[in-house]
C-alpha cells in the first residue's frame, strides 16, 4: 500500500486471513494516526490512560495500537461505522457493558466529539449491534489480547487463538451490507459473490 492511499481507502478484508499481523500493521502504519493525533475529548473516552485508579469509564478502552490491531483482526477498515464497530465490539467483548454504559457512549460519540469522529445514527446503530455480537461471542475480551507478543502470527491463526466466531462475524457482516448497500464501509466486508449463471 502506498504513501498516497488514504485513509479512507485502508481495508485487508476479513477473509484476507493468511497474512500475519506484522504485516498488516505495517500496511496500516503508513496512514494511521498517531496517539497523539487523536483529539483530547476522544483519548478521555476511549484511552485507559484517563480512567481514574480502580474505575473504568468505559470497558473495552484501548490505546491506538490495540485498537489498530482489533480492526485488523475483525476485518474492518477506518471509516465511521468501522469505527463503531470496533469500538463496539470490543466493549461487549468484556461482558461488562451495562446499558447505561452503552448509551452513555452512544450520547458522547454523536454529541460531544469533534465533529470528524461524531457517530450518526446509523453508525449508533452499529455500534450497538457491535456490542451484542462482542457479548454474546466467546472470544477472548479483545482489549486483553497480548498482540505485540502474536505479530507474527497469521491472521487466521490469531483468530482461532482468541475464539472470534467467523460465522458470526460474516453473517453480521452481510446484514450491515443489506442494511447499508451504498456505504463504502459496509459494501466491502464480504468479497463480492459469484454472478449466477444466466
Amino acid at each position: 500500500m502506498s504513501r498516497e492511499t488514504s485513509y479512507r481507502d485502508w481495508h485487508i478484508p476479513y477473509h484476507c486471513d493468511q497474512l500475519t499481523l506484522r504485516e498488516a500493521r505495517a500496511s496500516l502504519e503508513l496512514l494511521g494516526a498517531k496517539q497523539e493525533d487523536i483529539p483530547l475529548m476522544v483519548q478521555l473516552v476511549e484511552n485507559p490512560r484517563f480512567d481514574l485508579p480502580g474505575f473504568d469509564i468505559f470497558h473495552g478502552a484501548v490505546d491506538i495500537a490495540t485498537h489498530d490491531c482489533i480492526h485488523i483482526l475483525l476485518g474492518r477498515g477506518l471509516l465511521p461505522k468501522d469505527e463503531a464497530f470496533v469500538i463496539g465490539f470490543t466493549m461487549g467483548s468484556t461482558n461488562r457493558v451495562t446499558a447505561l454504559e452503552e448509551h452513555l457512549y452512544a450520547l458522547i460519540s454523536k454529541y460531544l466529539y469533534p465533529r470528524a469522529y461524531q457517530f450518526r445514527d446509523d453508525e449508533i446503530r452499529i455500534f450497538k449491534d457491535a456490542v451484542r455480537l462482542g457479548y454474546i461471542s466467546d472470544c477472548q475480551p479483545l482489549d486483553t489480547v497480548p498482540y505485540a507478543e502474536l505479530l507474527d502470527e497469521r491472521l487466521c491463526d490469531l483468530r482461532r487463538r482468541v475464539g472470534l466466531e467467523d460465522d458470526l462475524l460474516l453473517a453480521y457482516y452481510g446484514i450491515e451490507q443489506r442494511r447499508h448497500p451504498k456505504s463504502r464501509a459496509s459494501r466491502r466486508l464480504l468479497p463480492p459473490s459469484p454472478q449466477a449463471p444466466a
